[in-house]
Parts: structure tokens; C-alpha cells; sequence
């Protein structure tokens, strides 16, 4: 019997402890514990949510830019650098990199501001291209306010430039916000675009203006060059705008707003889409057979062309701005790297 009890002491001592407490600690340090981890775990699934909304927010942002859009800017920038090189013999990278934000946030502000008054306006529809407000992914407001926030940092990009390049400011000052006020004017204010004028201020603005800004900034002066060389991405540019333009012909003559498409009709469109399309490689076979066989590069994106011919012909409309927009860039490219290529004195006025 004494045996049995100290047994059963034994085990009391094993299961409670010494002091006949610890069972119960333990037991409130694994509750602490669980409620820690549960805490824990809502942190980290707050957090995960967190970063999906920053996430989803960011990539409506990037939408709402038009990236597709985005080798209008960049090819005449690196244009007007190739061009530059072949006069200087070298490129101020630093410039050129802070010439192609500035730009490029211009370029995005004005697809901005033409989302924002395209919705304004009740041009935008649920079967647009652009729906970034008519699917509510983004609120007006946040529209204008990063429209207002990238005309800041390209205005930020200027002036940067007028300390780096030796540019006059005058000169600076003309063409950069001569570029501003077309982003901005295309669709804002008297809204170009709505007139019928939209293709003219596209054909100077993404083209000749560009081409010469970033060609002036690194030789420090102001030149016709660029405008001449200018010609054959400005042509292929306004291929974008007037592939978008008569995709949308409908729903624009319903808005009530004109475009150079409407004005013309289906037809004489797909004939202006062809010399739009096809001219700049005209111009390519002379300077090939002429001047220099580099400048032969571009044709390399000839098939493309046609492939996007046939189906603007069939008046599949869908995708062909992104699709022109893919062979401006390539076109662009093979251009940069054909001038560069050339041999001295090979090319004209160069």
C-alpha cells in the first residue's frame, strides 16, 4: 500500500511538477503560442494582400501608359542620336538616356490625357481598345493626377538637359514644350484629335520634332537634318494613329467627333494606310542602292508589312495599331543600326 501511494506521488510530481503548477503554465504558454501564430498568420496574409493590391494598382497604371505604344518615342530619340554619332563621332549616353524619359513620360502624360478625355467625352465604350476608366480599373482622378505627376518629371528631364547639354535654353525650351503642348492638346483643350487634326500634330510631333530634340540636345544645335531623316519613322508612326482611327470609325461618328479617317471613308483609308506604310521603304531603296547598303536593314521587316496590308485589306482591324506599332519598332531599329553602319560621307548631308 505505501508502495502504491508513492507511485501515484510519482506520477502526481512527473505530470504537475514540483510545485503542482507547471502543468497549467504549459498549458497557457501553448495557448500564448497559438495565439501568436494566429497573429502572425493575419499579419502575413494582410501583408500578401497588400502587395497584391500594390501590385494590380501598378500594372493598371502601366496599362493605362499605352507601353505598346511607347517605340514612337524611343526609335526617334535613338534616331536622332545615330544621326548625332555619325556627325560627332560620339554620344553623350548620360543625355541621351535623360532625352528618352523625357520623352517617354511626355508620350505617356498625352496617352493620359487622351484616356481621360476620350472617357470625358463617352468615346470610350466597353469594346474600346483603351478601357481603363470604362472598366473602372482606374478612378479619373488617379488619371489626371499621374498625367500631372509624369509632365512633372519630364519638365524635371528638361531641365536636367539645359545643365548637361550646350544647347540654348531658348531652343530647349521651343521644342520641349512645343512636344507638351501637342501631348496635351491632342485630346485636351481645343482637342485636336476631334477636328480632324490629330494625324497632323502626330505626323510632326512623334517624328521630325522628337528626331530634332534628341539631336540638338547632343550637338548643341539646332539642325533641318533630323527633319529630313525624320520622314520615314514619321510616316510609319501616323500608320498607328490611322489604323486605330478607322478601327474606330463607328464608334467616333457616333461620339460625333471627326477624324481623318471618317472624313475619307473606308476606302481611300486602306489606300492611305498602304502609302503610309510602304513609302518609307521606298525611300530606303534609294538611300540603299544610291548611297549606302546598310540602309538596305529596314527591308528586312518588309514581309510584316504585307502581312499587315492583307488584313487591313480584310478590314480585321483588332490588333493591327499594336501589330503597326511592332514594325515601327523593328523598323526603327534595323534604321538606327543602318545609319550607323554606313561609312562616312556615305550618306546625304552626313
Amino acid at each position: 500500500m505505501a508502495k502504491e501511494q508513492k507511485k501515484n506521488r510519482a506520477e502526481t510530481f512527473v505530470l504537475s511538477g514540483s510545485n503542482g503548477h507547471s502543468g497549467q503554465q504549459w498549458q497557457a504558454g501553448m495557448n500564448n503560442a497559438a495565439q501568436s501564430h494566429s497573429a502572425a498568420t493575419n499579419h502575413m496574409s494582410r501583408m500578401a494582400r497588400v502587395t497584391s493590391d500594390v501590385r494590380q494598382k501598378c500594372a493598371a497604371y502601366v496599362l493605362a501608359l499605352r507601353p505598346w505604344s511607347f517605340s514612337t518615342s524611343l526609335t526617334p530619340v535613338a534616331l536622332g542620336g545615330a544621326l548625332a554619332y555619325k556627325l560627332e563621332g560620339s554620344v553623350d549616353m548620360v543625355i541621351l538616356l535623360v532625352c528618352a524619359v523625357a520623352v517617354l513620360v511626355v508620350h505617356g502624360a498625352g496617352n493620359l490625357v487622351n484616356t481621360y478625355y476620350d472617357f470625358s467625352k463617352g468615346i470610350d465604350h466597353k469594346k474600346s481598345d483603351d478601357r481603363t476608366l470604362v472598366d473602372e480599373i482606374l478612378a479619373p482622378q488617379d488619371v489626371v493626377m499621374f498625367g500631372a505627376l509624369l509632365y512633372s518629371l519630364g519638365c524635371l528631364c528638361a531641365t536636367l538637359l539645359y545643365f548637361l547639354s550646350t544647347l540654348r535654353l531658348e531652343h530647349l525650351a521651343l521644342i520641349y514644350f512645343g512636344g507638351l503642348s501637342s501631348s496635351f492638346l491632342y485630346t485636351g483643350g481645343i482637342g485636336l484629335k476631334y477636328v480632324a487634326l490629330g494625324d497632323v500634330v502626330i505626323l510632326i510631333t512623334f517624328g521630325p520634332l522628337a528626331v530634332m530634340f534628341a539631336h540638338a540636345v547632343q550637338v548643341g544645335y539646332l539642325s533641318v537634318l533630323p527633319l529630313v531623316y525624320a520622314i520615314p519613322l514619321a510616316l510609319n508612326t501616323e500608320a498607328i494613329l490611322h489604323s486605330n482611327n478607322t478601327r474606330d470609325m463607328d464608334s467616333d461618328r457616333q461620339a460625333g467627333i471627326v477624324t481623318l479617317a471618317i472624313l475619307i471613308g473606308p476606302t481611300l483609308s486602306y489606300v492611305l494606310y498602304n502609302l503610309l506604310l510602304f513609302v518609307p521603304y521606298v525611300l530606303f531603296c534609294i538611300l540603299a542602292t544610291r548611297y549606302t547598303i546598310s540602309m538596305a536593314l529596314p527591308l528586312l521587316t518588309l514581309p510584316m508589312a504585307f502581312t499587315l496590308e492583307r488584313q487591313f485589306r480584310g478590314r480585321h482591324y483588332a490588333k493591327i495599331p499594336q501589330k503597326t506599332a511592332k514594325l515601327n519598332l523593328l523598323m526603327g531599329l534595323f534604321y538606327v543600326f543602318g545609319i550607323i553602319l554606313a561609312p562616312p560621307g556615305n550618306l546625304p548631308l552626313l
